[in-house]
């Protein structure tokens, strides 16, 4: 017989139908996103990628798939029976997940101008996939 009486964190999976993605920034980005005065960031698109220009810097937009996935939790509290209570019912704090991440979008910075898309060789889901 077990003489633990700890049940754990209660966890639940429910999604809230928002799509999230990690965006990856380099340190010098977040160097002026983290000081003191207002920094403008404008959105940009080319036929290679999208921009984000800010403070006079260009960054193209690239995604990355990871094969693990990064799982975002948020704190819940629930309503549950519990015979023991003197009320019957008593609060169950908890984790919930909202969402999984499997891609995650990095900057990086453009020299010069941005190049045209490459054409696709030998791949047949380039090709013929954007038609199906």
């Amino acid at each position: 017989m077990s003489s633990q009486t700890n049940k754990g964190i209660p966890f639940s999976h429910g999604l809230d139908g928002v799509g999230y993605k990690l965006l990856e920034l380099p340190p010098e980005l977040v160097t002026l996103l983290e000081g003191e005065n207002p920094l403008s960031l404008k959105l940009k698109s080319s036929p290679a990628a999208a921009l984000l220009e800010a403070d006079g810097k260009t960054y193209s937009l690239r995604q990355k798939n990871t094969s693990n996935a990064l799982i975002i939790l948020r704190p819940v509290d629930e309503i549950a029976q519990d015979s023991n209570a003197t009320s019957g019912v008593c609060t169950e704090t908890g984790m919930r997940a909202i969402a999984s991440v499997h891609e995650t979008v990095e900057l990086l910075p453009e020299n010069g101008p941005v190049p045209a898309a490459a054409n696709p060789k030998g791949k047949w889901h380039e090709k013929f996939g954007r038609t199906r």
